[in-house]
């Protein structure tokens, strides 16, 4: 069970995942998210990969981020993940890796897409309407659901942005707990 807030009581901690980690600005961005988190009692744990590594080279950085975010993902109580598209039609490998983790690892998992059609429907453009098969000649999963089944239902996906899931988060934490 988590604590909602209570005062005396430890915030639930969110590990926020998401291909931001890539922005120029992501340490500010990440401080911005954390922020967003304290406000809807929150402790939020942004991924270490802006941290400086000193001397490593570029695969003991690699192997060292690895590390930092998965232990950041054991400590945490929730995953919380930007599944928009990124350079592409689907979220960033990393994030999908961390929720899958964080799933194998029982914790609670929550999504937020900008779009919230159906992969179907997005991609309707590319799909030829004789075979209706993608322009790279493969079937498009068809669950009327807005990403891969994997995603969709291991999770809540909420259609918005970053803090309109923290507001389902704290609202279904106050429900079932």
């Amino acid at each position: 069970m988590l604590d909602s807030g209570a005062e005396g009581s430890r915030k639930p901690k969110i590990y926020i995942a998401g291909c931001h980690v890539f922005r120029p600005d992501a340490d500010e961005y990440g401080l911005k998210l954390r922020k967003l988190c304290e406000r809807y009692g929150f402790d939020g744990m942004y991924p270490k990969d802006n941290e400086p590594v000193g001397h490593l080279g570029k695969r003991e950085i690699a192997a060292l981020i690895f590390r930092l975010n998965e232990e950041a993902i054991r400590e945490a109580d929730i995953v919380v993940a930007d599944l928009n598209p990124f350079r592409g039609q689907e979220p960033d490998s990393g994030t999908s890796f961390e929720c899958g983790f964080g799933y194998a690892l029982g914790k609670r998992l929550y999504g937020y897409v900008s779009d919230g059609r159906s992969m179907r429907e997005r991609l309707a453009g590319s799909i030829d309407e004789q075979t209706g098969l993608h322009a790279d000649g493969m079937k498009v999963e068809d669950f009327d659901l807005s990403l891969n089944l994997m995603l969709s239902v291991s999770m809540k996906i909420v259609v918005g942005d970053f803090e309109a899931c923290l507001r389902q988060v704290r609202s279904d934490i106050l429900v079932r707990d």
